[in-house]
């Protein structure tokens, strides 16, 4: 999956730092980051190449021996021999662990951007030196980054696993994918998965099992993966407004294949082989 990044390790323990010319700079703009290719590979600016005046720069964190850092107020103008891209690149980004660094810096841009004044008084939050944290010194409020918790669910019926597809709406694709859903205020995971289920595709399920997890900061989620059996009736009514398409497919004629990036298509490709069977 995406954050596989392995002999790489990410740390992100945060602690107040300075950046050198040669570490790494990400730089966001209208939903797109700052980034150039060469023979395939992902390249972001080094902080040596940002040469404008007024810099609000902040610390992100580390992938072995490469810091990370954000510039927060962004960038005047553009960069040469730079450009703006989509965060749809960092899916297949090469190397894995320079994409996983560029969408988890996404999603910390978005966090401080959504943040820069406290939402229960109205006056400037600033960074805490201690933790990754902005709090407001007029009042106290404490803001720690947004991390919602969701659910993917690989609902199966003997040899048969339910697929979907979203209803059109800007910025879903048409990929088969599992039922998927956001925890609510004061319910489980496995009550998620329930809830989820039912509201989509009308099916009970029963013998709930944890899968895996992952960070996908393209949401600012947690997502845990979950296998389960129907419970009963297998005839599926769909929630219209959320999915257009929900059938079984057999085992054996699943038209998906894993990408090695998402935790969704990793459990369709561990039910393909039978290994739901172990969990």
């Amino acid at each position: 999956m995406i954050q596989d990044i392995a002999p790489k390790k990410y740390v992100n323990h945060y602690e107040e730092q300075s950046p050198t010319a040669e570490d790494w700079m990400l730089v966001y703009r209208d939903g797109k980051v700052l980034c150039r290719f060469d023979n395939e590979k992902i390249y972001f600016p080094k902080v040596k190449e940002i040469t404008q005046e007024d810099q609000d720069v902040t610390y992100l964190f580390t992938i072995s021996d490469e810091r990370f850092f954000l510039l927060k107020n962004g960038l005047d103008g553009e960069l040469e021999g730079y450009g703006w891209e989509k965060p749809v690149i960092f899916r297949n980004a090469r190397p894995q662990y320079r994409g996983f660094a560029g969408i988890t810096g996404m999603q910390l841009f978005d966090w401080y951007r959504s943040n820069k004044f406290c939402g229960r008084c109205g006056k400037s939050m600033v960074p805490d030196h201690k933790e990754r944290m902005v709090r407001c010194e007029c009042c106290g409020n404490m803001v720690y980054p947004k991390i919602c918790p969701g659910i993917i669910v690989a609902v199966t019926n003997g040899d048969k696993l339910l697929l979907t597809k979203y209803a059109p709406a800007p910025g879903r694709n048409a990929n088969y994918a599992l039922v998927a859903g956001f925890t609510e205020v004061g319910e489980t995971l496995e009550e998620t998965v329930q809830r989820e289920v039912m509201e989509e595709v009308g099916l009970k399920v029963k013998n709930i099992r944890y899968y895996k997890s992952q960070p996908w900061s393209f949401s600012s989620t947690l997502l845990c993966g979950f296998f389960c059996e129907v419970d009963g009736d297998t005839d599926i009514t769909l929630d219209t407004e959320e999915l257009a398409v929900g059938e079984w497919f057999d085992r054996d004629n699943i038209p998906v294949e894993d990408d090695g990036v998402s935790l969704t298509r990793e459990m369709i490709g561990v039910f393909k082989i039978g290994g739901e069977k172990n969990l």
